[in-house]
């Protein structure tokens, strides 16, 4: 069936593709790469991101990183209102911490 053109063509194109990539047929080599680019787009994402932290404004700057935990920590120190305020709020943030780093 080699007479066949469609049949011919698709062979050479078969061909063409296993020799510049020889595990296309797996999909082996494809997923690498696509994994390869996004870890490269995450990394530069962290990059730009700390970056961008460090050329914000200072109000920006606090807004993005502290303040949100800071306004949770000091509602629950009102509420609780414990006899030692500030080893509370340093305990509170240690302990929540994780919470907030995913945002920033």
């Amino acid at each position: 069936m080699a007479d066949d053109p469609t049949e011919a063509e698709h062979s050479m194109e078969h061909a063409n593709q296993a020799s510049e990539n020889p595990h296309a047929e797996f999909g082996l080599t494809d997923n690498i790469q696509r994994t390869l680019e996004q870890e490269k787009t995450s990394s530069d994402k962290m990059s730009k991101n700390k970056v961008d932290l460090q050329a914000l404004p200072t109000r920006a700057y606090l807004d993005q990183t502290v303040v949100p935990i800071l306004l949770q920590a000091l509602s629950v120190l009102a509420k609780e209102r414990p006899p030692n305020p500030i080893e509370y709020l340093a305990a509170f943030l240690l302990k929540n911490k994780s919470q907030f780093d995913e945002r920033s």
